[in-house]
């Protein structure tokens, strides 16, 4: 079902914050059918093998619209994850404190 671990965990998220109240299911369906629409009528038509990229834009947007996080903030964390995943060796655990630890060090330089 899910070829990547991050796959696992935005479905999770989702879920979780669905549960919790913050969107309706069918509010998450809706904004994830736009995200879908949108990427077809920009020429990029899914089949399936980017599906999880639309899931994720589609749960950035709620976690915006509903105040959880802004742009800024999730940009940042996406940044530390990157930076994790560039200084993680081949085969280790991605570790989000490694990418933190990495982008204060470039700020500092």
């Amino acid at each position: 079902m899910f070829a990547e671990p991050w796959q696992a965990q935005a479905f999770a998220l989702a879920v979780k914050l669905s549960e919790a109240g913050w969107f309706s299911w069918q509010e998450w369906a809706t904004t994830l059918a736009e995200e879908l629409k949108s990427a077809a009528a920009e020429g990029h038509p899914d089949d399936g093998s980017h599906y999880y990229e639309h899931w994720l834009a589609a749960l950035e947007r709620l976690v915006r619209q509903k105040g959880l996080a802004d742009a800024g903030s999730l940009a940042e964390r996406k940044a530390d994850w990157a930076e994790a995943y560039r200084a993680t060796p081949h085969g280790k655990p991605v570790e989000l404190a490694a990418g933190q630890r990495m982008r204060t060090r470039k700020r500092s330089d």
